[in-house]
């Protein structure tokens, strides 16, 4: 037995022993994966912090610990005054190892006996619940104290009628079926396989007492008012009360405001301090009834909205876009299931997501504790909060009252989290109806934040668009195709891609099955090379596509899913943490204007309100902007493409070198934007330099030498600006716009040209092997050795007509020579001649763009992300150095995806 398993093992014997009378408990198989945190679990300290941060009371009892349990037929025969023949260790779900049971049961019945203590004599005393999945029923001294229903919102019961002097029993009866579309459930399935996992049944958070008084608070509801310099407040509780509310930082109060519970409160926050990833500062709040009741929260002082920024829809966060770079976070843990082993767990995934660069998390169909929340808060990630789904993919219509009342509940409850910045009421059509009316309601019970009417609209079982919603959500895993781009009010997000999975031996829920969606990479370079690869297309799509938002999956590995950043039981980091940190800081520099992707080819469009048709162009070696676009004339495509190269004058700016006129660059003289020769000198070095700023929605760009003036359109003409300057064209009206360029993905993709309608032929430039030519036989592509004695067949198979690309234009197709309307594409990596059935699928696979060489032309795939033609022991992949694959050796690499193109063999 492994030796964590073992002292995991032992934590569950231990609550097992507490027990008076016990009987054997099947145990599961297979064993879960014991997490850093396991073996901290005891009977004595389960989850002991105070379970409600945004509502404290100095007074409470914890009751999580060891309570008797058992399975029944039903809820109607609760055993009131009798021990249970097993124990259970509240608040872990029962088929969780923390939990000691470790089975599901439909039906069951938790018991333990308490003591209200002394000191709340004259106080009402509630029963708090965090969470229960699904009905609840309560019994406190044989006495009904209520019912719920609902599986993640929390609820309490007032119990000072029923209780005693001394000891006091608790009877809690949950019926939790799982299956059957009668409620949410998530991913939870009694047969758990593939994408959706084992359910999490009974209590799976906190319960608590506290002592109230007879006039309290329940709730307090807090909106921030950015513009107003106050928090609009709401305290709910006994009606006919004053409530007195005071904000505070640092201890000092800042604001008060005085006014009747339910009525709304303004109360002043001066010269507030924003709450942000990069700042997220919280402000403390104390209210007070006259009779005495106190409580304390926190909120922050942020506003949330969208708006046309550089002629894009954008989401706003205090008023500026700042791009939401997430994961797709689920909150599955080996040990506990739905529920953390300790908070310093559940702290623990939070923070090592914000160490990897995130700013944002999407909570997957699943509802978390309240203090996840503090948590991100604290941290400063932004949250979209999912509401569970039913467990049917199709419409049932017998579980829409209970998901309606869920999803009202989960809203109401949350409307004061300061981190949650968007809702998603369905994901990828799953039990999806009437969208539009659910985008209303939500609306109806919120309309602070973005709401995404279905997250993977463009998936699955989705139905029509109603239109309605703030948000058009793409889910892409390779993202080789293009998201669909925002609109004129909804913002674009590629709301799921990745899933790219790695094993790790001995860290496996179920060793050899683990899956993610696409291939398995064998190690830690691999994987995190493929990881940049595709988060780079999320940098180009920012501005390419008008892209605000991407969510990763997702943090960690879930049973048999292996697609995590960390395994299962969170103990192995399977990429290296430096350069996913760096290529995601890197997609938010894009974002907000300070980077540009370097060693790429990008185009500059105009970002000026109605003239965002315009693309930065040379002509007649001066530049300018026109209108421009797929089916322009190439030259002038071509002419708007540029390489963006490391600043001639400084390496940490940018120079722009003319993508058809290698070695020419963009340069300013006499405040005109020209196209000129580098001639080496140090003028034209800074010349030729320019810093990347944030701009107004885009990059905005300094003059190295000249700073404070920018590259600017005026009257379709490029200049070097300064607002309020002498000429014309320094006018400072709309000068933060007209300066500001969308870095966008180049008009021309190909950065090297290819003969179009002409036959060629393909030599491999890796030496020792340039005798050798691309061809295709028997259906595949490889190469073999041609010469001027080779047969007729082989030099026609080894030559190509070279077409625009079927599915780019930009790009190119290579047909047959000898098999008309037949084209090279790739399939399963492999590349073969396969007939043009005219699918988008075969278009792309189909397509290469040619890129610049070591020594010739690469061929790079469009839709197989970071991949070019190689040729490897005689046969031809796509491939990418550094891959999962034994064709991505990255050993001559960079030879082995370099042809010559030469004369036709078969002209």
């Amino acid at each position: 037995m492994h030796r964590r398993t073992a002292r995991a093992l032992s934590v569950v014997a231990g609550l097992l022993a507490a027990a008076t009378t016990l009987v054997p408990i099947a145990q599961a198989a297979p064993v879960p994966l014991p997490t850093p945190w396991t073996d901290q679990v005891s009977p004595s300290n389960a989850l002991p912090e105070y379970p409600r941060p945004q509502l404290v009371r100095s007074e409470w009892l914890n009751l999580n610990g060891t309570w008797g349990f058992t399975g029944a037929p039903n809820l109607n025969s609760p055993p009131i005054g009798r021990p249970l023949s097993e124990n259970v260790l509240v608040p872990y779900p029962i088929e969780s190892m923390l939990s000691g049971v470790k089975r599901h049961e439909d039906n069951m019945f938790y018991r333990r006996t308490f003591t209200v203590p002394s000191t709340w004599d004259g106080r009402r005393v509630k029963l708090n619940f965090g969470a229960v999945t699904w009905e609840t029923r309560v019994w406190v001294n044989g006495t009904s104290i209520g019912s719920h229903t609902g599986g993640f919102d929390a609820f309490s019961f007032d119990i000072t009628p029923a209780l005693k002097a001394g000891e006091n029993e608790i009877v809690v009866g949950v019926a939790s079926p799982v299956d059957g579309s009668r409620y949410p459930v998530g991913k939870q399935r009694r047969t758990p396989s593939g994408i959706f996992y084992t359910a999490a049944s009974g209590i799976w958070q906190t319960v608590w007492l506290e002592p109230v008084r007879a006039e309290h608070i329940t709730r307090l509801d807090t909106t921030p008012d950015v513009p107003g310099g106050a928090l609009d407040l709401v305290v709910q509780g006994t009606a006919g009360q004053q409530a007195t509310a005071e904000v505070l930082s640092g201890g000092q109060v800042v604001g008060t405001a005085t006014g009747a519970v339910g009525s709304h409160l303004r109360v002043p926050v001066p010269n507030a301090r924003l709450w942000s990833p990069d700042d997220p500062f919280l402000y403390d709040l104390r209210v007070r009834l006259p009779g005495g009741d106190v409580v304390t929260g926190y909120f922050g002082m942020r506003s949330l909205g969208k708006a046309m920024v550089g002629g894009v829809m954008r989401p706003l966060l205090n008023g500026k876009f700042v791009f939401q770079i997430g994961t797709l976070d689920q909150g599955y843990w080996p040990d506990g299931i739905y529920t953390a082993p300790t908070d310093a767990a559940l702290r623990f995934d939070l923070e090592r997501q914000k160490a990897l660069g995130f700013n944002m998390v999407r909570k997957h169909i699943k509802v978390e504790p309240a203090r996840w929340f503090y948590h991100a808060d604290k941290l400063g990630l932004m949250v979209w909060q999912d509401m569970p789904a039913l467990d049917a993919v199709d419409e049932v219509p017998n579980g829409h009252a209970n998901y309606e009342s869920e999803l009202r509940r989960m809203i109401e409850q949350h409307k004061g989290i300061t981190s949650i910045v968007q809702w998603v009421p369905f994901n990828e059509g799953w039990g999806e109806y009437d969208a539009g009316r659910i985008v209303d309601l939500v609306r109806s019970i919120d309309d602070t934040r973005l709401i995404n009417h279905n997250s993977g609209s463009n998936c699955c079982v989705s139905d029509p668009d109603p239109g309605n919603g703030d948000v058009i959500d793409d889910h892409a895993y390779q993202i080789s195709t293009g998201t669909r781009q925002p609109d004129a009010r909804r913002v674009a997000v590629l709301g799921e891609y990745g899933g790219l999975g790695r094993r790790v031996t001995g860290h496996e829920w179920e060793p050899g099955k683990g899956f993610a969606y696409g291939a398995l990479y064998p190690d830690e370079t691999s994987l995190t090379n493929r990881y940049v690869e595709i988060t780079k297309q999320v940098g180009r799509m920012v501005h390419g596509r008008g892209l605000s938002a991407s969510v990763y999956t997702e943090p960690y590995d879930v049973e048999n899913e292996v697609n995590g950043f960390y395994t299962y039981d969170r103990r192995v980091l399977k990429m290296t943490e430096a350069r996913v940190r760096e290529i995601n800081q890197k997609v938010l520099a894009i974002a907000k204007g300070t980077e540009v992707g370097r060693g790429e080819l990008v185009s500059l469009r105009v970002t000026t309100p109605g003239y965002t048709d315009r693309y930065l162009r040379h002509q007649d070696d001066f530049v300018r902007t026109d209108v421009l676009g797929e089916g322009s004339p190439d030259v002038a495509q071509k002419d708007a493409t540029f390489w963006v190269r490391q600043g001639l004058a400084d390496a940490s700016c940018l120079s722009f070198e003319s993508r058809n006129y290698p070695g020419q660059f963009l340069r300013h003289a006499s405040s005109r934007i020209r196209k000129d020769a580098n001639d080496g000198s140090a003028l034209f070095a800074g010349d030729a330099t320019f810093c990347a700023r944030e701009g107004a929605g885009g990059t905005a760009l300094e003059s190295f030498n000249q700073r404070g003036a920018y590259l600017r359109h005026y009257a379709e003409t490029v200049y070097l600006a300064r607002s309020g300057g002498a000429n014309p064209w320094d006018t400072p009206s709309s000068f933060a716009e007209d300066t500001t360029w969308a870095a966008s993905v180049p008009l021309w993709r190909s950065g090297a040209d290819l003969p179009l309608d002409q036959a060629r032929s393909f030599k491999v430039t890796t030496p020792g092997f340039t005798d050798r030519f691309l061809r295709h036989r028997d259906g595949l592509a490889r190469t073999d050795v041609v010469n001027a004695s080779s047969a007729a067949l082989l030099k026609a198979d080894a030559t190509f007509v070279v077409r625009r690309g079927l599915a780019d234009p930009s790009c190119y197709s290579l047909e047959a020579r000898n098999y008309p309307g037949r084209f090279l594409r790739h399939a399963d990596f492999r590349v073969r001649l396969g007939a043009n059935d005219n699918t988008d699928l075969f278009r792309r696979d189909a397509t290469f763009c040619a890129q610049p060489g070591a020594g010739g032309v690469r061929l790079a795939s469009v839709n197989e992300l970071g991949t070019n033609m190689r040729h490897y022991a005689e046969e031809v992949f796509v491939a990418t150095s550094g891959g999962g694959h034994p064709f991505d050796n990255p050993v001559s690499y960079d030879q082995d995806v370099t042809w010559a193109v030469s004369a036709a063999w078969a002209p």
